[in-house]
């Protein structure tokens, strides 16, 4: 994606939502997306067409996180009740909800045959949940974190999760092996680059940090947002030639990967741009 490629202003505006929006993800071909909020409900929707398709309810508070199976078929979501919901895309119906953390659940994500859920919650543990089995307690429990985990992403055999500890840790779920690396800030949300060998944190520092997956080194910084209070998603392009996060005056960032300047930003919301 080329500089003048870029987004410089919205494309549509979905709304439907009863209060704050917290969560909007896209399904893996990007052609609908989800979102979840204060309101308690998960909302489908064909974002190019602006059309909002089905809502999705049975949550008891907000709703934190949301993530879609490749297929399409399947939800998982979490929130401020502390469950994990595992729901059927057609009917609307929940198939089953986890319960084992102790405090609200922050993020979720399907592994890539959709088989298992991982939850991260603010109970500082991270848990995983077999969607093919009948029972409602965890697979794994990863529980070696200082503060609550704020978010988790899924390779083939790990699992890499950023923690307000400071932290971003990779678990090797073959060989059993746990790495560390301390950036020294709170993490509240992270992103893997699309050709796995990066790892974007966005930290409460107003920073966001790129890691070698590898070596843990520290590849680059890109600053000029705001984010010190709430969580601020971050990713970057199909191509990997741009990092982009949102900022608590409302505004998107996008910097160039490699020098870190920023070579655009537009102001997407009136407040808190948690982007996703």
């Amino acid at each position: 994606m080329s500089t003048e490629h870029l987004p410089t202003k919205e494309a549509n505006v979905l709304k439907g939502h009863e209060g704050a929006v917290l969560t909007a993800r896209f399904n893996r071909d990007g052609n609908y997306c989800l979102s979840g909020g204060k309101d308690r409900t998960i909302r489908l929707w064909n974002p190019h067409r602006g059309i909002h398709i089905k809502t999705y309810k049975s949550h008891g508070r907000e709703v934190r996180d949301v993530h879609v199976t490749p297929d399409n078929s399947k939800i998982c979501s979490c929130g401020g009740d502390r469950q994990v919901f595992y729901w059927d895309v057609s009917t609307g119906r929940v198939i089953r909800k986890f319960r084992g953390h102790d405090s609200e659940v922050n993020a979720v994500k399907f592994n890539e045959y959709a088989s298992v859920v991982v939850s991260a919650g603010y109970d500082r543990s991270l848990r995983a949940w077999d969607c093919r089995s009948h029972s409602t307690e965890p697979i794994q429990i990863i529980d070696t974190f200082l503060d609550s985990v704020m978010s988790v992403c899924l390779t083939k055999t790990e699992i890499i999760a950023g923690s307000v500890d400071g932290t971003v840790r990779t678990f090797d779920i073959r060989m059993g092996r746990e790495l560390s690396d301390d950036l020294g800030q709170p993490v509240n949300c992270i992103s893997l680059s699309n050709d796995g060998n990066c790892v974007l944190a966005s930290c409460l520092d107003s920073t966001l940090r790129l890691l070698d997956r590898t070596t843990g080194e520290l590849l680059q910084e890109y600053k000029g947002h705001t984010c010190k209070s709430f969580k601020m998603d971050c990713c970057l392009t199909n191509s990997d030639a741009h990092v982009i996060g949102g900022s608590e005056d409302g505004q998107l960032f996008f910097w160039d990967l490699v020098d870190a300047s920023v070579v655009s930003s537009f102001r997407a919301h009136s407040s808190v741009a948690r982007f996703s």
